[in-house]
């Protein structure tokens, strides 16, 4: 059982951090810099909270705690291909991005939170449940690895459309609501509060951190059982998401063969849940086949991106 204050002096660091992140914003005008330095801070903090649970957790704990973290980093990737689906979708300008990412972050801290606490539980009570999500796992590493319908991914979800004809939204990129009179009202009509598609990229961006919650805390929980480990390791990757996603970005459709690195973790995660009976796969392997199967990733996908480069330069 973690004791109370750690939780406390978790969230009260976490709160002092995005304090640092803001000034870190204010003092620089610098998209990309704030976005290094922000990435930087946070990693540093991730890092130094690995040292501060060695004396109650032990050194296992630590590294239960960072090969928990490495996983998070890594299925954080792919939320950034979906989230640029969405803001291209929306239409939200780079200027706003980073502030509905923020509450986004926000929302992801309490359905994480949420997650975790029920998963843990569930571990707990009913072992066999490590079974069913490590069959979930398995399940979305071999839908990662479909090819994706091009239409489909830019096709404006059913649900937005419904939305939309149930109450007027605005085009306002400023504010997630606004008090104005709706496009093509009859003459006199009052103005009212509306939503924008700025509030509708925030709900998006929210109702797809449910969807990919649904496959990282089950990889993060093939890891540890312990709820404190867990929830840190899972924020603390989440909290740089912005940084990241700012930074990598224009960068991501280099990567070629990410998708396939990341179908191979969860994969990894969901044989180690279903096989966990029979082999016991301690942290410390677990975070070398991560950095494994994602650097493999990565270098293949650059080496893929040189050839091309240079056979476009040979023709």
């Amino acid at each position: 059982m973690t004791p109370l204050p750690y939780w406390l002096y978790f969230h009260l660091a976490i709160v002092v951090l995005m304090g640092c992140e803001y000034l870190v914003h204010l003092a620089i005008r610098d998209t990309r810099r704030k976005a290094m330095l922000a990435l930087g801070l946070w990693t540093a903090a991730a890092l130094v909270l690995a040292a501060l649970l060695v004396p109650h957790f032990g050194s296992h704990g630590a590294v239960e705690y960072l090969a928990g973290y490495a996983i998070e980093q890594a299925l954080s990737i792919d939320n950034l291909f979906v989230f640029l689906l969405l803001f291209g979708l929306f239409r939200i300008p780079e200027a706003r991005q980073p502030r509905v990412l923020f509450w986004g972050v926000a929302g992801a801290i309490v359905m994480r939170g949420t997650f975790i606490a029920a998963g843990v539980g569930l571990l707990q009570r009913f072992a066999w449940i490590s079974y069913i999500f490590g069959a979930i796992l398995l399940y979305a590493a071999v839908k990662m690895l479909q090819p994706e319908d091009p239409k489909e991914a830019h096709r404006t979800p059913r649900w937005l459309k419904w939305l939309g004809q149930l109450s007027p939204v605005s085009e306002d990129q400023h504010h997630f609501f606004v008090t104005e009179v709706p496009a093509n009202s009859p003459p006199a009509t009052p103005p009212r509060r509306m939503m924008t598609t700025l509030f509708l990229a925030l709900v998006a961006i929210e109702l797809t951190d449910i969807v990919f919650a649904l496959d990282s805390i089950p990889a993060v929980l093939s890891i540890t059982r312990v709820p404190f480990l867990a929830y840190t390791s899972n924020i603390m990757a989440v909290m740089s998401l912005r940084s990241v996603y700012i930074l990598l970005a224009a960068m991501l459709k280099r990567f070629r063969y990410i998708h396939d690195g990341l179908a191979a973790v969860l994969a990894f995660a969901a044989l180690k849940m279903l096989l966990t009976r029979w082999i016991e796969i301690g942290p410390v392997v677990s975070l070398i086949v991560i950095a494994v199967l994602l650097g493999t990733a990565i270098l293949a996908s650059l080496h893929t991106q040189n050839r091309r480069t240079e056979n476009a330069t040979l023709n």
